[in-house]
């Protein structure tokens, strides 16, 4: 927490130019800080020149590791039907597991969804442990934040992991908080380091320019969201055996939210995350009726239609179709870019296709350099022409 001194407090006003967050104000020539807003980022206790401001930290105490055991999934169903993310993270959790000599589990939370535990077994669990219950028919944050602490504070998982979905997104960090552990979001990589045993999180940073690896040294479980698409499933053994545990929500817990429905995004007729082929259109494209280009074009050969994020905050199409750093991560077979630039946050999102071809009038626009077929020209001549030849 921080403090301010108020008798060695002169009202100089340093700390409050120094404040890049407005956390501080001068009342009677004596600085107040609005713990709301403040970070603790400590630059006003650097800039104070009487000592009057500081960050007290509280103690740490150590944790015993022997408690702490197991590789969690958290197994993301909708409707009954998991989420394709969560094959990817069991492939991922069962090298880990391997790696630490214990277990995968599969934590799947919902109503009337036993039948999927044979599923999660199949594609590498060891266990699965759930709760079916009528308060997690519906995701909604607080019920599934609890459920989920709640047999976190019963197993002592080591890792737990989860999809960067929105359902992942949304609830997992509270998860973290109600743990009082660490949460790294949107990773691209994780390993088991060979010294410490930790786990090492590595996910994009500054835009993608860079990625940084993560640990969290003095924090139990290690807890991390990882983004769709970078990680491969094990193939199915529909012959594998594992264990399935029945819990029950018992932590009382109040909510005013209330499920309302779910909208489609009747836009997308194919799913941009699971789609072969995908053709996604940029700034090039100039004006939201000129992506009628791309819709016909994705139609004539049954592709699923992404975007640019220039072409999103132009309000062309909706934000679903995002692909890149703050928009969805893709793998198809074939990724048509056309008129995107290439900057490298929508690298991000699908430099991972097997197939990369670029339309776009720029020679030397970046897109060229992970592509593997580049056609330069103006892409309203060639998407008709191409529409047309498939037709």
């Amino acid at each position: 927490m921080i403090e301010v001194i108020n008798e060695k407090c002169v009202g100089c006003g340093l700390c409050l130019k120094a404040c890049a967050y407005d956390a501080i104000k001068i009342i009677d020539k004596v600085a107040e800080i609005d713990v709301d807003k403040c970070t603790l980022c400590g630059a006003c206790v650097s800039s104070c020149p009487f000592d009057a401001i500081f960050i007290r930290k509280y103690g740490h105490t150590a944790i015993d590791r022997s408690k702490y055991s197991g590789i969690w999934v958290f197994a993301e169903q909708k409707n009954g039907e998991i989420a394709p993310v969560v094959f990817e993270l069991l492939g991922k959790g069962r090298e880990l597991a391997e790696q630490r000599e214990t277990k995968l589990t599969a934590i799947l939370l919902g109503y009337q969804i036993k039948s999927l535990s044979e599923k999660l077994i199949s594609y590498g669990a060891d266990e699965v442990i759930i709760i079916d219950d009528p308060k997690l028919k519906d995701f909604l944050d607080i019920p599934y934040t609890k459920a989920m602490t709640q047999l976190a504070e019963k197993y002592n998982p080591e890792i737990i992991i989860s999809g960067a979905t929105v359902t992942g997104r949304s609830f997992i960090p509270r998860v973290a908080v109600e743990l009082k552990t660490g949460l790294t979001a949107d990773c691209t990589g994780l390993e088991i380091d060979r010294e410490s045993n930790g786990l090492l999180q590595t996910r994009p940073a500054f835009g993608g320019n860079i990625l940084a690896t993560i640990v969290t040294p003095n924090h139990l479980p290690q807890m991390a969201t990882v983004r769709h698409k970078v990680m491969d499933p094990i193939e199915e053994n529909i012959s594998r055996q594992g264990t399935v545990i029945e819990e029950e929500l018992i932590i009382e817990y109040s909510d005013d939210t209330e499920f309302l429905g779910f909208v489609n995004d009747d836009s997308q007729t194919i799913n941009l995350t699971e789609a072969n082929i995908v053709v996604a259109g940029g700034r090039g494209i100039k004006t939201k009726e000129n992506f009628k280009y791309i819709e016909d074009f994705a139609k004539s050969i049954g592709a699923a239609i992404g975007a640019s994020r220039a072409a999103i905050d132009s309000e062309w199409i909706a934000y679903p179709h995002q692909v890149g750093q703050t928009g969805k991560t893709i793998k198809p077979k074939i990724y048509i870019a056309v008129g995107i630039s290439g900057a490298i946050q929508h690298l991000a999102g699908m430099q991972s296709a097997d197939y990369i071809i670029a339309i776009n009038k720029d020679s030397d626009a970046p897109i060229f350099k992970v592509a593997d077929l580049g056609l330069v020209g103006d892409l309203f001549e060639i998407l008709p022409e191409l529409t047309k030849k498939f037709k």
